[in-house]
This record gives C-alpha cells, sequence and structure tokens, in this order.
C-alpha cells in the first residue's frame, strides 16, 4: 500500500506573505457594474440630502452583489473582499453594510429599477447584433426576436423567526419569494420577497413581479414577449391582464400557461378522437416520441370557456404521456397515459411546437437553483427591510454573472455555458500576485491555472467596454 501522507510532509505553512490577492475573479464582475451604469446609477437613488456616507451606498451595494456571484451567503462574507483592499479599494465593513442594507430596504424600489433596465439595456447594446441569444425549444426552434420571461416561486427556509417567516405549503417554515427569470440571456429580471405563507397561485403577486420584469425589458426588446408559467399562473386575473398587455403600443405579449386538468378538462379528453392525437417532439434534438402526444381540445371547450369569460383568443392544449413501467398513476389518468394541460394565445405555432415551447418552461428551475445558490438560499437578517436589500443586491449578482457569461466569456466556449459554481471554482475564486511599478498594479495568476488566460482575456474584453452615460 502506498503512502498517502508523503504529499503532505514537507509542507510548512506561514501567514507572512505580502503582495498577494485572493478573489481576483471579482474584478471583471466589479468592472462590469461600473460600466454598465449600475453603481454610478444607484449612488445617484441612493444619495439622501445632507448625508454624506463615508462609504457610498451605491458602491455598498454593488460590493455586495459582486460577494453574492463569489459565493458569499451571508453579511459577513463582505469582509473576504473588504481584505483584498490593494486591488479594489476601500470596502465598507460587514456592519457598514447592514447598516446600509437596512437604509436600502426602504429606498426607492422604483428608481432602483430604473437604474438597472438602464444599465440591462446598455449591456444588451454591446451584444451581438445588440440583442440577447435566442431561447430555443424542440431542438434548436424558436420564435426570432422573442423575449422570453418564466415565471417561478421557491421556498426559503428560515431557521430562526424572521421578520414575516411563516409556515409554507409544504409544511416548512420561512419565505415564499417569486422571481422572473429572462430566459435569453440567464438574468433575474425581478424579484418580490414574500412572507412564507404567500400564495404560489397569488394574481396580485404574479402581475406585480411581470411588470417589473417588462420594465426591465430594454423598450426596443418589448415589441416580441412571451410569458410562461406552471399552472400556479392559471387565473383570470393573470390571464386578462397579459391578454390586454397587447393593447399598448409598444409591445407584443404571448403567454403559455400550465393549465387545471379539471372535470372539463377531463370530459373533453375523453371526447378528443384518437384522429387528433398528434406525436411530441423532444426538446433537445426535435424528434418526434414516442411516448407522448399533444392535442388542441379549444372547440370541446368552447362552451366552458365562453360561460366563464375567459379571452377569445386563448386556447388550450392537452398532453399525454404514456406511464412507464412501475410508475404510479397520477389522480386522473386514462388507458394508460397522465395528463397536463397548457394554455396559449399563440396562433403561428403547430400543436407540437406550442408544447415543445411550454415544456422548455422546465428551464426555469434551473435559474431557480442557481439563484438559491446565488444568494437566495439562504436570507442573512432578521429585518424584513435588510432581507428585501439583499434581494435586491441577489438580482443585480445573477445579472452580473449572466453579463460575465455573455460579454466576458463569449469566446471562451464551455464558460460561456457555465454555471455560478463552475465560474467560482474556475475564475472567480483564483489568487494572484500583486507587481507595483510604473504607476501601476499587475496583478500576476498563477502560470499553472488553465484558467488563468481565460481570467486576462475576460478582464480585457470588459476593460474595453465602453462606459454607461448617465442617464
Amino acid at each position: 500500500m502506498g503512502d498517502f501522507t508523503a504529499w503532505s510532509r514537507d509542507l510548512r505553512v506561514t501567514a507572512d506573505a505580502d503582495g498577494v490577492a485572493s478573489l481576483v475573479g471579482a474584478v471583471p464582475l466589479r468592472m462590469l457594474a461600473d460600466r454598465s451604469g449600475l453603481t454610478a446609477g444607484l449612488s445617484g437613488v441612493l444619495a439622501r440630502r445632507g448625508f454624506v456616507p463615508v462609504h457610498d451606498r451605491g458602491r455598498v451595494l454593488t460590493d455586495v452583489a459582486v460577494m453574492i456571484a463569489c459565493g458569499g451567503r451571508d453579511i459577513v462574507d463582505v469582509e473576504a473582499l473588504r481584505a483584498q483592499g490593494a486591488v479594489f479599494g476601500p470596502v465598507a465593513s460587514d456592519t457598514t453594510v447592514l447598516r446600509a442594507l437596512g437604509e436600502i430596504g426602504t429606498t426607492r424600489p422604483a428608481a432602483i429599477a430604473r437604474v438597472r433596465a438602464a444599465a440591462r439595456a446598455h449591456m444588451w447594446s454591446r451584444l451581438p447584433g445588440g440583442r440577447p441569444p435566442e431561447s430555443t425549444f424542440a431542438g434548436g426552434m424558436s420564435q426570432a426576436g422573442t423575449v422570453v420571461l418564466r415565471i417561478d416561486g421557491s421556498l426559503v427556509v428560515s431557521h430562526s423567526k424572521k421578520d414575516r417567516a411563516a409556515g409554507t405549503f409544504k409544511g416548512t417554515y420561512g419565505h415564499h419569494p417569486l422571481g422572473c427569470w429572462i430566459d435569453n440571456s440567464g438574468e433575474l429580471a425581478s424579484l418580490m420577497l414574500r412572507n412564507g405563507n404567500a400564495g404560489a397561485n397569488t394574481a396580485a403577486d404574479l402581475i406585480a413581479v411581470l411588470a417589473d420584469a417588462i420594465g426591465q425589458v430594454p423598450k426596443p426588446h418589448r415589441a416580441r414577449l412571451l410569458v410562461t408559467s406552471d399552472g400556479a399562473g392559471t387565473s383570470h386575473a393573470l390571464i386578462d391582464w397579459l391578454t390586454n398587455q397587447n393593447h399598448a403600443a409598444d409591445r407584443s405579449v404571448e403567454y403559455s400557461v400550465g393549465f387545471d386538468v379539471d372535470a372539463d378538462v377531463r370530459s373533453a379528453i375523453r371526447a378528443t378522437r384518437r384522429d387528433c392525437w398528434i406525436p411530441a417532439v423532444d426538446n433537445a434534438t426535435g424528434a418526434v416520441r414516442g411516448d407522448m402526444d399533444v392535442a388542441e381540445i379549444t372547440a370541446l371547450l368552447r362552451d366552458r370557456l365562453d360561460r366563464t369569460s375567459w379571452p377569445k383568443t386563448m386556447r388550450v392544449f392537452v398532453r399525454r404521456r404514456r406511464l412507464a413501467a412501475g410508475e404510479k398513476p397520477a389522480l386522473f389518468h386514462l388507458r394508460g397515459y397522465k395528463y397536463s394541460a397548457f394554455v396559449t394565445n399563440t396562433t403561428t405555432l403547430t400543436a407540437q411546437l406550442l408544447d415543445a415551447r411550454h415544456r422548455a418552461h422546465a428551464r426555469v428551475e434551473d435559474g431557480v437553483r442557481t439563484t438559491k445558490d446565488t444568494g437566495l438560499g439562504h436570507l442573512p437578517s432578521k429585518s424584513w427591510a435588510v432581507n428585501s436589500a439583499w434581494c435586491v443586491a441577489i438580482t443585480i449578482a445573477v445579472d452580473l454573472l449572466a453579463w460575465l457569461r455573455l460579454l466576458g466569456c463569449r469566446d471562451l466556449g464551455a464558460l460561456s455555458r457555465a454555471e455560478p459554481k463552475t465560474l467560482r471554482h474556475r475564475i472567480l475564486a483564483v489568487p494572484a500576485r500583486i507587481v507595483r511599478g510604473q504607476r501601476r498594479r499587475t496583478l500576476r495568476l498563477p502560470r499553472h491555472w488553465p484558467w488563468s488566460a481565460a481570467l486576462v482575456q475576460i478582464i480585457n474584453t470588459i476593460r474595453r467596454l465602453p462606459l454607461a452615460r448617465p442617464g
């Protein structure tokens, strides 16, 4: 048997080195916050007459966002950024950050949203063609020029009594935030912190989050919007609101929302002729699937839809999937299939493509998961105001990581599609030696690190981005 301790036998550790920095990968994130206009814009809207803080509140908020993007889970984690003063300059302490977040949590949310929207518009203008990537489905299909907004909720468990924490519908205790992600780019357009007992299908909350999200889409790109949601979004109020959005001069809004398989839908399924079922297509390859079919049942439900005043433009589709061997049947199953339904107002795609497009909503689960890994998995304070400001910082952190992939990593293959955890391990946590000379500071990255050259390219690419003009 080998000697598994040999590698560490001659290691000695001291704490006396100078000129070494860690978290060097945070440099491009902070540069993105500055060059997008976020830092300056937030500084302006968070300023208070007669109050001149030691640490500008716009800088504090973007530094918290950078810290969260780098994997920080609590306010005290900002001390890791503060310890790199030779790279970042003065950074607020954790106590100052706590005080600042308390101020921000009750300060001008609409103004902060406008700053975020302006920064997004500037960043999108630097993308190829001046627009974000297409949102694809069915093996690479897309609706050209459509910005896709996906809305979903998540539970954040609290292990202590925090403001507005409550029992959740899953029997846990905590909060129930609601977010809306831009599928094309991976950005988090809006995030609403809610009580733990807030409903999954509360129409007023869904509408508020979507209104904020649409406001985050740069105006030239609101001409074609698609909103997707699971069955929690099926309410008259939300569908009516989405339908009415098409009366706005600057936008058209399509939707694809889960629908309850109630008694009327079950009756329509039983009445659907065999030749009306069309094989579904695989979302990864676009190939026809043998275990899943889709059919439109709008005509079979017309009397019910008219009686209950659903919009005339709403279409109802049902999907059936053959039960796998040993799979437990759902509450409603028929002839070896389980069923689900969705509604849409789109008229330009086939039933197959509409179904594939709706199933692509499942990608929002990746957005929820990575956002919980980017600050949302733990709310750091008892205070509702502090936690609300923390959620604002989360939206900025998710956006900064998205811009890092879209702009900084554009030509770097897998890094342009990397999840936050991968970026942290490969790029964000890289250390460097600080060399001073000729009135400059040079960060010398480890020669042996496989992604050092990529980080150099990322920083140089972001440095060349034009600085956003003050609004």
